[in-house]
């Protein structure tokens, strides 16, 4: 198989390294940038190798429900995680928005000193994928900017609010 397309999202954030790994980890700030636009609700968060992390995510009377679980946390440098949709009862499940979207993600977030200033770096990268998922996640790379763009739009300021 050849190698995986890999989406890579990177920012620099004007803020120390710790506070930027807090608003990824600290489950009464995450709600607050991640899931831009609808209602996020942190219903475990397990910051440990093994540890779960499940949202729910709501807007117009749905919620889409994703499972993640951690499986490195170095604080304040790096978290890797398998990200999955799942289902009420946290079951991994196929996405209910794309077919072929992978049913697990690799999710790599690393947060570097530059300065003043964090540099987070975060790449999203089929795991275990077969080859349709493969291709619907190639396909889909040049959108997926959009949600996450629209989280890091409020992560910076969150930042500034917290250094307010």
């Amino acid at each position: 198989m050849s190698d995986l397309p890999i989406y890579l999202l990177e920012r620099v954030f004007d803020a120390p390294r710790e506070l930027v790994w807090k608003t990824w980890t600290d489950p009464a700030l995450l709600p607050r940038w991640y899931g831009p636009r609808v209602e996020t609700i942190i219903h475990r968060l397990e910051l440990k190798p093994g540890g779960l992390w499940l949202v729910e995510m709501k807007w117009g009377g749905k919620s889409n429900y994703q499972r993640v679980e951690y499986t490195e946390v170095t604080p304040p440098a790096r978290l890797v995680w398998l990200h999955s949709s799942s289902d009420a009862d946290w079951n991994i499940i196929a996405s209910p928005m794309m077919a072929n979207w992978p049913r697990v993600l690799l999710t790599t977030v690393t947060f570097e000193n530059e300065g003043a200033r964090t540099k987070v770096r975060l790449t999203w990268v089929p795991h275990q994928a077969s080859e349709a998922e493969i291709a619907c996640f190639a396909a889909a790379i040049d959108g997926m900017g959009k949600g996450w763009n629209a989280g890091m739009e409020l992560l910076a300021k969150l930042l500034v609010e917290l250094q307010a």
